[in-house]
């Protein structure tokens, strides 16, 4: 079937970014496959996060279809558009049925994006990945797509105002080699892998990162191990 809300959405969004003078720095996209199934595996720090690691797919000319949370698909405006581009809605109580939904369009030579820690990170370090991800792989004998994001977070995160009006902000994306799904081997180990390989790429990501905080009220977007005021990952969790 025609893709007729998908390439117009890509479209405005490379739009919006362009207004903004987003500068995006985008390296690895040859891992991408160019066809057959995949899971792109990404990690999480902003709203937007699934419109950049959704760009990494399209110098291969692919597109990915996202799982996220239900409610995204409950919205007026939002719900209509995530259905039009065969985007996953997942039920938490209710799991299975959207796994199986990926199962099959993994098995259909679709990509499929995940992001395992399954919430935006506050922190902006990698939380645990559950083992998702890795299973679906398994079972549709196909390969997952390490991903890193940098400079999301800045656009629109958890617990700070949207912002779209900021302009000049660099997001960079870095994409690792396909990490293989054994079925012999325990999808936690393939799991343990594939957030070691993301974290090679964030921290290479956030090297190359060319901004760094104006001043002292501006670093709250880097994370506290580098110098910057998000909160630790334990003062999240204390908080929450």
């Amino acid at each position: 079937m025609a893709e007729l809300v998908y390439p117009p959405v890509i479209g405005a969004a490379h739009g919006l970014f362009r207004a903004l003078d987003i500068r995006i720095d985008m390296q690895g996209t040859e891992n991408i496959p160019r066809k057959g199934g995949a899971v792109l595996v990404s990690n999480h720090i902003g709203y937007l996060d699934f419109i950049f690691a959704g760009l990494t797919a399209r110098p291969q000319k692919r597109l990915v279809r996202f799982m996220a949370k239900e409610s995204v698909f409950r919205h007026r405006v939002s719900g209509p558009l995530m259905r039009a581009m065969k985007h996953i809605p997942v039920d938490r109580k209710q799991g299975e049925t959207a796994y199986q939904h990926a199962l099959d369009s993994l098995r259909a030579g679709e990509i499929i994006g995940v992001f395992p820690e399954a919430t935006i990170s506050q922190s902006f370090t990698l939380k645990s990945f559950k083992s998702g991800a890795a299973r679906m792989a398994q079972e549709a004998g196909v390969p997952l797509i390490p991903v890193a994001l940098w400079g999301t977070q800045r656009l629109w995160t958890k617990g700070r105002p949207k912002n779209l009006k900021r302009s000049h902000v660099p997001v960079t994306m870095r994409v690792g080699e396909p990490i293989e799904a054994p079925t012999d081997q325990y999808a936690g180990a393939i799991t343990r892998r594939v957030r070691e390989r993301v974290q090679e790429l964030l921290d290479a990501a956030q090297r190359a990162y060319p901004d760094k905080p104006k001043d002292a009220t501006d670093s709250w977007w880097l994370p506290a191990h580098l110098g910057g005021s998000a909160p630790t990952a334990a003062q999240v969790k204390e908080a929450g």
